[in-house]
Order: C-alpha cells, then structure tokens, then sequence
C-alpha cells in the first residue's frame, strides 16, 4: 500500500489526534454519558487506522506497532482480571467485580467506584485488538502480493 495524496496525509495528521483524543473522552465519561470503554477503544483505534490508511504500510514500523499492541492488550486482559479478582478479594465476600472503591459524589467524574478503571482497561484493550487485527490484515495482505 503506497498511501494517499500529501493532503490526505497532512489532514490526517491534524486530524486523527483530535479522534483519539475524542475516544479517550468517550472512555473516560462511559459512566456518565452513553458510550464507555468499548465504543471508545473503536474510536481510537479508527484514529490509528486512519493514519495506516493515509501514510500506507511501511512494513517494518506496522510489524513492530503489531507487537506493541499485543503487549498492550495483554497487559490490558491482565489488568481486567486483576480487578475483578481484587473486587472479590477485598470486599469479604463472595461476588466477582465488587466495587471496592469509594463511589464518590454523583455526576462527578469519580463517581462510579472502579467502573471508570474498567472502561479505562476494556478501551486499551479494544483499541489494541482492533489495531492489531487491522495492522494484521495489512501486514498479511503485503506478504500475500509479495
């Protein structure tokens, strides 16, 4: 894949910043407004995915974006984990993904106990396999023309 025009490219380098940055704010306020960690994560990886699509594949650097997020998504699984297997320990009794965070004052922005750490954890790790999967396809798609 070659990559677009140089005004492609220079529209999406201001503009995907501005769509990650959106995705991170539909990950941070999922508990106070309609979206969260999934919609979010979509978001941003689109914003990653749309700089791959304008500035086309350069092997090397996508192989290794490739393995930087299957690293984040692990971490981001494992954090998942953590979390709700900390609710079931801390809490005393027997329920999965208790909330074991002060829930706060409603409507703030830290009211909702560790619901905001898990919409932060399940976007990082939508955002990491939804980029891998596409940075998958190109890298494979690439070596099938080869």
């Amino acid at each position: 894949m070659k990559g677009m025009t140089i005004i492609v490219k220079k529209i999406t380098q201001l503009v995907a910043p501005i769509i990650f940055l959106f995705g991170f704010y539909i990950v941070i306020h999922g508990h106070l407004s309609p979206g969260g960690g999934f919609a979010g994560g979509v978001i941003m990886a689109g914003a990653i995915i749309l700089q791959i699509l304008a500035n086309g594949n350069i092997l090397n650097n996508l192989l290794q974006e490739e393995h930087g997020m299957e690293l984040l998504e692990s971490v981001a699984i494992f954090l998942f984990m953590l979390i709700a297997v900390l609710g079931l320990l801390v809490s005393g009794t027997a329920i999965f993904f208790q909330n074991f965070v002060n829930k706060g004052v409603w409507g703030n922005l830290l009211s909702a106990g560790f619901i905001p750490i898990e919409n932060i954890v399940v976007g990082a790790e939508v955002f990491a396999a939804i980029s891998t999967i596409f940075i998958a396809m190109v890298v494979y798609n690439d070596e099938v023309k080869k």
